[in-house]
């Protein structure tokens, strides 16, 4: 599977989930799961922030660049995480990668970008004009546009994290992700048990999958938050919306006060160091807006500037 028009007639499952486990094994890190009790309540973190490039992108682009035959270059447009994903594993993979990035992108990830040695354009002033950009480029050179979210690979891919927690805690009763386009609950969601429910969490600024959910389909919604530099897509992926209206996938929200409220606890309580946008599960389940007895919160990334944000 390359691409969201297979999806019809080839749906997703646990099955692809784990072809990816074997594909991107001898590169990817398992991530450890930590028991922890906060406020008397039990939870575990998947800290997934520890994965090579500081997120959980590494594991989709891998699983996309192997599931098929290797392309030389790949193009890709990205805020950051998902390029450095991108070019981390095409350097590892000996593929050529350009990634478009958008003018708001956070130094940090910048800097990430450019020393993995990938070809770094900025590309506009926000994510869709740097994807329009990069898809421009991905066709008039006929080279393979590797999408962030909206893609089967990736999202199988990424649900590599999800079969882990399932394997470490299978009593574990829901799994809450952060959601920008959609591909890491979807992923998560593919491998999570039945009796554990996959819950979405979004900055009230930033609610691509709220709106979706509420409109029965993917459709435009504003980014504005403190988690937007990772958060920020206009609307979910049409593959990622399948998946998770199909397994009833729950949507809560956070003020951007509360995710950086949890950003600092988690540093402050357990010393893990969190962007904003991974802390925005810790940030709902704080507020008790996450279900379940022993529920997972993904921690899914660590690239952020630490500077005192205004």
């Amino acid at each position: 599977m390359t691409s969201s028009t297979t999806f019809a007639t080839s749906p997703l499952g646990a099955a692809d989930v784990r072809a990816a486990a074997e594909r991107i094994a001898p590169y990817a890190r398992r991530t450890p799961l930590l028991r922890a009790r906060i406020e008397g309540r039990p939870l575990l973190l998947k800290l997934e922030h520890l994965q090579l490039t500081g997120s959980f992108k590494l594991r989709g682009a891998l699983n996309a660049l192997l599931a098929g035959d290797l392309p030389a270059a790949v193009v890709t447009a990205s805020g950051g995480n998902h390029g450095v994903g991108v070019a981390t594993a095409a350097g590892l993979l000996g593929v050529h990668a350009t990634v478009y990035v958008p003018a708001s992108v956070p130094a940090v990830k910048a800097a990430a970008l450019e020393a993995t040695g990938a070809q770094v354009v900025r590309g506009g002033v926000d994510y869709a004009a740097a994807s329009a950009a990069a898809h421009r480029h991905a066709e008039a050179g006929g080279l393979r546009y590797l999408h962030a979210f909206d893609d089967p690979d990736v999202i199988a891919g990424q649900g590599t994290l999800g079969a882990e927690i399932m394997a470490d805690a299978p009593d574990c009763d829901a799994i809450a992700v952060a959601v920008g386009g959609g591909g890491l609950l979807a992923g998560v969601s593919l491998a999570a048990g039945a009796g554990c429910r996959p819950v979405g969490v979004e900055p009230q600024g930033c609610r691509g999958m709220h709106d979706a959910l509420a409109a029965g389909e993917p459709v435009d919604s504003p980014v504005d938050s403190v988690a937007s530099s990772s958060l920020g897509a206009t609307r979910v992926g049409a593959v990622p919306f399948a998946v998770l209206r199909d397994r009833g996938a729950a949507s809560v929200l956070v003020s951007d006060a509360e995710i950086l409220d949890a950003r600092d606890r988690l540093w402050s309580e357990l010393r893990i160091a969190a962007e904003p946008a991974a802390a925005a599960p810790f940030a709902a389940w704080l507020a008790g807006r996450v279900p379940g007895e022993l529920p997972c919160l993904v921690v899914c990334g660590a690239n952020a500037d630490w500077r005192p944000v205004d």
